[in-house]
């Protein structure tokens, strides 16, 4: 081999491992800050482990009292939190910031549905669906945006919302299980994807993202749902599954990442097909 081979080798191959380093670098998550809320249920924990994995520095809050996550990482914290009052919001944020300096991005996880018919509905049934899904997340960017302003910092907004909130369900699937999706879930998880848009504009100036994900139906090992419902809804869906819990976390990486930095206002749906349908 001639030596003016060797040096294009040699040029290729450096080439080559700028490129690679200009993508680890985007997506590099290592020591980022992000705060998680409603991190014990099962896209929060995966969120929690996700990003840990990652080397993140991991706030996970909920509002049971204690953190009920299993992990041994010195990048995880674990601080109660009630989304819906706003005071509360305002003074976790405030003591995150102040033991932590930053808070790269806001995941805003917390969600919750009533499952009745809607015949049944009560008004305490509407209250508690719109308090934590719609008001909680309203109050946890409204905190956040200015603790990000007050200290002259960018910052990321996620919002966990549904493909719910721009389809409807399907009630043929429900032949095995009475955990029908409401009509309150669906409307709350609507106004979660146009409070995206309305804050990616309004904050855009203050350097701060704010885009949605809408995961569809996931399954779940620990309360599997039925199998005639597994069944309806894979075969509602053009994958033909249910998705993996990891599946999702895909879109929250991509949007907690440098490799977003010019997506914002958007609303990412992961859901196997289904709402292309």
């Amino acid at each position: 081999m001639e030596l003016r081979d060797l040096i294009q080798i040699a040029q290729f191959s450096q080439s080559m491992t700028q490129k690679q380093n200009k993508i680890n670098e985007l997506l590099d998550l290592e020591n980022k800050v992000i705060l998680i809320t409603g991190a014990l249920g099962q896209v929060g924990t995966a969120l929690v482990n996700t990003f840990l994995d990652l080397g993140s520095v991991v706030i996970a809050t909920d509002i049971n009292k204690s953190g009920e996550i299993n992990i041994e990482n010195e990048n995880h914290d674990y601080f109660k939190l009630d989304v819906n009052k706003p005071a509360e919001v305002r003074k976790v944020l405030d003591d995150i910031f102040a033991k932590y300096k930053k808070i790269d991005v806001l995941i805003n996880n917390a969600g919750v549905n009533t499952f009745k018919h809607s015949r049944d509905r009560t008004e305490e049934d509407l209250d508690f669906v719109i308090g934590v899904n719609l008001k909680g997340t309203f109050f946890c960017i409204q905190s956040y945006a200015a603790i990000l302003e007050e200290n002259n910092l960018k910052g990321s907004v996620i919002n966990t919302a549904s493909h719910y909130g721009t389809i409807s369900p399907d009630f043929r699937i429900y032949t095995d299980c009475d955990r029908r999706n409401s009509e309150i879930y669906g409307a709350t998880k609507a106004g979660i994807i146009q409070m995206t848009k309305y804050f990616a504009v309004e904050l855009a100036d203050k350097g701060v993202r704010v885009n949605s994900v809408s995961p569809g139906g996931i399954f779940n090992p620990d309360q599997p749902q039925g199998d005639d419902f597994i069944s309806n809804y894979s075969n509602r869906t053009p994958l033909g599954r249910m998705a993996e819990v990891h599946e999702i976390m895909g879109a929250y990486i991509y949007l907690a990442s440098d490799t977003s930095t010019y997506t914002t206002g958007q609303n990412i749906i992961v859901d196997g097909g289904m709402s292309a349908w």
